[in-house]
C-alpha cells in the first residue's frame, strides 16, 4: 500500500518541525509551507491525500485555502491544527464538510487519528473539545 501523502501548512518554524516529525511517524510528509497562498499552489501541484493546516496563516487563512482546494478536489482530506477552541471557529471549519479539527495542545494525542479520519472522509474533533459521552 502506498504511503498517505500529507502536505503541512504552519507558519511557525518550530511548530512546523514538531508537526512534521509527528506526522512522519505514519505518513509521507511531501511538503511544509508557511502561508495559505503557498498551500493552495503546493496542493494543486503535489496532489496530497490530506492537507494539515493551521487556521491562522498569512496571506490566505487556512479556512479559505481549504475551501478553495475542496472546491477543486472534494475528496481532499482536511485537518485543521489550531489554537482556536471557540465553537464558532469549529463550526466554520466543519461547515466545509467532513474535516478534522485538532488543537495544537492535543496534537500528540489526536493528530495522527485525525489524519486517518480525514483519509476515510470522516470528521474528527480533538477529544478535549468533544462533548463528554453520557454514561
Amino acid at each position: 500500500m502506498n504511503a498517505v501523502r500529507v502536505l503541512l501548512a504552519e507558519d511557525g518554524c518550530a511548530m512546523g518541525r514538531q508537526l512534521r516529525g509527528l506526522l512522519s511517524q505514519q505518513f509521507d510528509v511531501i511538503g511544509l509551507v508557511q502561508d495559505g497562498a503557498s498551500l493552495v499552489q503546493a496542493a494543486q501541484a503535489m496532489l496530497p491525500d490530506v492537507i494539515v493546516t493551521d487556521i491562522a496563516l498569512p496571506e490566505l487563512d487556512g479556512l479559505a485555502a481549504a475551501r478553495q482546494l475542496r472546491q477543486q478536489r472534494p475528496v481532499l482530506g482536511v485537518v485543521f491544527i489550531t489554537v482556536h477552541a471557540e465553537t464558532q471557529m469549529i463550526a466554520r471549519a466543519m461547515a466545509l464538510g467532513a474535516c478534522s479539527y485538532v488543537l495544537k495542545s492535543d496534537a500528540g494525542d489526536d493528530l495522527l487519528q485525525a489524519v486517518h479520519a480525514a483519509i476515510r472522509g470522516e470528521a474528527f474533533i480533538s477529544r478535549s473539545l468533544a462533548p463528554p459521552v453520557p454514561r
